[in-house]
């Protein structure tokens, strides 16, 4: 492998990189918001259209074939022409995720198709040079400095090779069977890749060696691409879409250059910040592999779920409040289902990465905004109990529980006894999930060694309180405010 990394303080092996330590920054901001936008956004059906265009059968195919017509003629390369980004104005977004509560903000630098949303160099295959004429990324990111938020890239292409490979196919039948979908066209080829040993209909493609692929070029390619992105927009955050790439399938750690791609670009990202930051690492690396001699490199990143109570390491859930790139039959989650998680993620020494779909001229629509302005509100108040905060001895009390099963979201259906908790210096916030009806808060995690000088509802004022053997009982107003989730900022004692 051909590699020239940044000079600093980390070589790419694990004993260096296993030095890292998160920044303060990142402990501190507790929410970020996430652009996972692109091409795949123009039809309006969801994610994945890039491959789920090949896949005879799929409502994707299906949509596409009657929409566009058949991917033998229409495929995936024409998508990207009719990506315009003609109404995005990331300057008026960047002001909603700010006033939203966002401390930070991610960009999608490629996803699985293959198409940047930067002027790549190293790939025709660019926002700038086609589509949109714009590069996506410089603009985020120059709305993102301007107001002082750390600025993030996503990139998804270690996967790539193996995902893109059903373009390599042909209908099976009906009007269009056998003729070979345009991902066969060698005209093509740098776009949809050369990757017809991956083509098996009949798998999934995270059973072909996906992340891990052995083909030593494509390791070669995946770094020279993820060095252009990190060399150009010098990002404070790097999240990979799954694993560190690549080797799950070379346990036998670096002595072979399983993990050599993964382990330079990671040293390159934090050398470059060192540099900027006298010498100190200010840059976070997020995965997804949940082993502890793979996530210590970084920050481990929970795709729409997390984890079940308080992790010593910080660590962050990505989520959606739809679908990943815009889809017109996607039912969102409530507001309150949004602060919900943030809360009880924040909890357990976590972040929330959220992302809020757009449409393919770059705009939100109006239930987004929505979500983003309730989200106001509700910072507004009790954003104190938010930012700067560090777990409290326990994460909460109280008989309801996120379920922790892949995928699964499902809002909770909290009570009034659930609560969630994190501190600042003296100060303990509690979280209370839900409103209770004899205006009663009543919190058993404090002992009688937690002397409580005052309570205060945030949004309201002080409150009375009494503390029998360490229990503490909070008499509350009449009326709650708008979300069901509202703080009691309790004063400790020394």
């Amino acid at each position: 492998m051909k590699v020239h990394i940044a000079e600093g303080p980390f070589k790419p092996t694990f004993e260096s990189l296993r030095t890292y330590e998160c920044p303060d920054w990142f402990r501190d901001a507790k929410l970020g918001i996430w652009s996972h936008w692109g091409a795949q956004s123009v039809p309006m059906y969801g994610d994945w259209y890039a491959r789920g265009i090949y896949h005879e059968g799929s409502d994707q195919y299906r949509y596409h074939t009657r929409h566009y017509g058949p991917p033998s003629t229409f495929g995936y390369k024409d998508i990207v022409q009719l990506w315009k980004a003609e109404n995005f104005d990331p300057e008026g977004l960047m002001d909603l995720y700010v006033d939203a509560g966002a401390k930070y903000f991610v960009a999608q630098a490629m996803h699985h198709d293959n198409f940047f949303n930067y002027d790549s160099k190293l790939h025709r295959w660019n926002s700038v040079n086609m589509g949109p004429k714009k590069d996506i990324v410089g603009l985020w990111k120059a709305a993102a400095v301007k107001r002082g938020l750390p600025f993030g890239l996503t990139e998804h292409l270690g996967a790539t090779f193996s995902w893109y490979a059903l373009n390599k196919g042909h209908d099976k039948e009906g009007p269009y069977a056998n003729i070979p979908y345009d991902g066969n066209d060698p005209a093509f080829q740098d776009l949809y890749l050369a990757n017809q040993e991956h083509y098996n209909e009949n798998k999934a493609y995270w059973d072909l060696d996906p992340w891990y692929s052995t083909n030593s070029e494509w390791h070669q390619r995946w770094f020279d691409i993820i060095k252009e992105v990190i060399d150009l927009y010098e990002p404070d955050l790097l999240y990979s879409d799954g694993a560190l790439p690549f080797g799950r399938l070379h346990e036998s750690s670096e002595a072979d250059g399983s993990f050599e791609a993964g382990l330079h670009a990671v040293a390159h990202l934090y050398n470059l910040s060192a540099k900027r930051h006298n010498g100190k690492n200010q840059a976070v690396y997020n995965q997804k592999d949940r082993r502890q001699e793979i996530y210590s490199v970084g920050i481990l990143d929970i795709e729409r779920s997390q984890e079940p109570d308080i992790k010593p390491q910080p660590w962050q859930t990505d989520t959606c409040v739809g679908d990943w790139f815009y889809n017109v039959r996607t039912v969102y989650k409530k507001p309150g289902h949004v602060i919900e998680i943030l809360v009880d993620i924040i909890a357990k020494n976590g972040n929330l990465l959220l992302n809020i779909p757009q449409k393919p001229d770059g705009t939100l629509d109006d239930e987004c905004t929505h979500i983003l302005k309730e989200m106001a509100k509700w910072i507004k108040i009790n954003g104190e109990a938010v930012y700067g905060t560090r777990p409290f001895r326990v994460s909460g009390e109280g008989p309801s529980s996120v379920v922790i099963d892949h995928f699964k979201e499902d809002q909770v259906s909290w009570t009034s006894s659930d609560y969630r908790f994190t501190q600042r210096g003296n100060t303990l916030y509690a979280f209370q999930m839900r409103w209770p009806e004899d205006h009663r808060a009543i919190i058993r995690s404090l002992t009688p060694g937690d002397q409580v000088r005052s309570v205060t509802l945030l949004g309201a004022g002080e409150v009375s309180f009494e503390q029998p053997f360490g229990t503490l009982i909070v008499d509350l107003p009449e009326s709650k405010g708008n979300h069901d989730v509202h703080v009691l900022a309790i004063e400790l004692a020394e």
